[in-house]
């Protein structure tokens, strides 16, 4: 496994939509295993390919129960509505109130090609928006209601 370079905003790939993944072989399984490192030496609990410069649809996030993997993702329901902190990986230091629904359910493939479903509630479904957004060229910026200052992040 590898630390990639985190893309920082202003780069253009972060504004672009990715391609789907058709090949489910070991080079997409060393991308995901060096996206899952990358995730956790940045600190955050999500990271999409985009981010680590990849113009495809993945991404992994790990909200502290357990790894989870999303190839070729699709959001295929949403209902509710949360507001609550956001930051992301490629905006270090910056923090907002962002409006997102409460309930997620997503279909994808792991690394291997196999499809799931996977309905989610909470701070999970705000992840799922938040990574599956990367992968149409969207930042966080886009649902926020409030900037947050520095002192209100403490």
């Amino acid at each position: 496994m590898a630390i990639r370079n985190i893309v920082k905003e202003g780069d253009s790939v972060l504004t672009k939509k990715c391609r789907p993944v058709e090949k489910f072989d070991d080079k997409l399984s060393q991308l995901i295993d060096d996206m899952y490192e990358t995730m956790d030496n940045g600190g955050g609990v999500g990271l999409a390919a985009p981010q680590v410069g990849i113009l495809r649809r993945i991404f992994v996030i790990d909200i502290g129960e357990g790894r989870l993997e999303f190839v070729n993702p699709q959001i295929i329901k949403t209902s509710g509505h949360q507001e609550t902190n956001e930051g992301c990986l490629s905006c270090p230091g910056e923090f907002g109130i962002t409006s997102r629904p409460m309930y997620v359910t997503v279909t994808a493939q792991d690394r291997t090609g196999k499809q799931f479903t996977l309905e989610t509630e909470g701070f999970l479904a705000k992840a799922v928006c938040h990574e599956n957004d990367h992968l149409d060229g969207i930042l966080f910026k886009k649902h926020v209601i409030r900037m947050l200052r520095p002192d209100e992040m403490e």
